[in-house]
């Protein structure tokens, strides 16, 4: 199994902190290697929503990274899982409030199947620097205007 995770403390309320990761069309605004993203099924940011994403990958191919979000607490919770691609690891944002602020964590865990938990390493690799980019949606909203 591959574990990775990453908090920051944004200085933002929660609910608009939930808004804005809730809409899977914002995240190319603060994750690196994502070509495209759409809403594939669903309604955005809705249980159930399946995103069709693609990654830049190694020497700069594309890979499949569809997701679906699978749970939801308002101002507190985003769950998803990875439904295409070579890894499909699953994860969340959880959001606690600390007085003005909002304190953001995103995890991911990936389940290695067989032979593929050689492969543990490297997806744990990948995956510590996809959380690490929390920083980079500290950045994008505090640069926004607050409410």
């Amino acid at each position: 199994m591959a574990f990775a995770e990453f908090e920051v403390v944004v200085e933002r309320d929660a609910m608009t902190v939930y808004r804005f990761l809730l809409d899977g069309l914002n995240l190319p605004s603060w994750r690196e290697g994502i070509r495209s993203i759409e809403l594939r099924s669903g309604a955005v940011g809705a249980k159930g929503a399946v995103y069709q994403q693609t990654l830049t990958g190694h020497a700069g191919r594309p890979i499949a990274a569809d997701f679906q979000i699978t749970q939801l607490r308002p101002g507190a919770e985003i769950q998803f899982q990875v439904v295409a691609g070579p890894a499909r690891p699953s994860g969340g944002y959880y959001l606690s409030t600390e007085g003005k602020h909002t304190r953001v964590r995103f995890a991911l865990e990936h389940h290695s199947k067989g032979l593929a938990g050689l492969m543990d390493f490297m997806i744990q690799r990948t995956m510590k620097s996809e959380v690490a980019q929390l920083e980079r949606l500290k950045a994008v909203l505090e640069a926004q205007p607050t409410e």
